[in-house]
């Protein structure tokens, strides 16, 4: 079932996505903080994650995500991150984080599982961040969203992996994770679940979302609504696989 790492070139843009960024603009207390909270986040998914027993629904439209030269963008909402990093890890997926505090510990912790962080520029922010996830999937390398991230509306799709899907050629791939038993964080925006060790959990891969390069105004919007609709099924198919165990 799983897939050999892609085979990707060298490049500076792309050592830079899977490298760690300097923290030298940052104080030394914030520095620490950083590298304290990348190593816990780190340790943590680890931990739990190597307890958990996966089982998997659609391969097949992952097959088809990756075939005919295609790379998936994969697409999820931001309360299932914890068991995606753990379970797509040693990918090479560069997800888009923010030049920030929270944005240096988060992609440092994603690159110690093996996958990369577009973060762009200080002055182009998101713009910038979107600019080089076109370049590294042009490059040959995966893209990610957490597609309601970084701050919600709770699992209200964005435009994010459509407009990359556009602009690249390279398919959506909606998908969830539910675990069996999981804690709930209440206090977050999105309520991130973090699943309880040894748990059972299930990924849910729906068919590739294609988007024309033509595609613009009301017929992006209608692609954003088609992902907005396919994720929300995902949602329901994995409570109900939860409600049947």
């Amino acid at each position: 079932m799983l897939s050999v790492t892609p085979e990707i070139q060298p490049n500076p843009l792309i050592d830079r996505a899977y490298a760690f960024a300097d923290l030298s603009g940052y104080s030394f207390k914030d520095r620490c903080l950083i590298r304290a909270a990348d190593l816990a986040f780190y340790l943590t998914i680890k931990l739990i994650g190597s307890t958990v027993k996966f089982e998997v629904e659609g391969w097949e439209n992952w097959e088809a995500a990756s075939s005919n030269e295609h790379i998936p963008i994969y697409t999820f909402w931001h309360h299932t991150i914890f068991l995606s990093i753990y379970f797509w890890q040693r990918r090479r997926i560069v997800v888009m984080t923010s030049q920030s505090f929270d944005g240096e510990y988060i992609a440092r912790f994603i690159q110690r599982f093996g996958e990369g962080a577009a973060r762009g520029s200080s002055t182009r922010g998101a713009t910038g961040a979107m600019v080089e996830m076109v370049r590294l999937m042009r490059a040959g390398c995966p893209t990610a969203f957490t597609i309601d991230g970084p701050k919600g509306p709770r699992c209200i799709a964005k435009l994010g992996s459509v407009l990359l899907a556009k602009k690249t050629g390279n398919p959506v791939l909606p998908f969830t994770i539910a675990a069996k038993n999981f804690w709930e964080i209440k206090s977050s925006w999105d309520r991130t679940q973090v699943p309880r060790p040894f748990t059972r959990a299930r990924v849910f891969i729906a068919a590739p979302i294609y988007v024309a390069s033509e595609t613009d105004g009301d017929a992006l919007e209608a692609k954003r609504i088609e992902l907005q609709s396919v994720l929300d099924g995902l949602e329901e198919r994995a409570e109900k696989w939860r409600a049947n165990l």
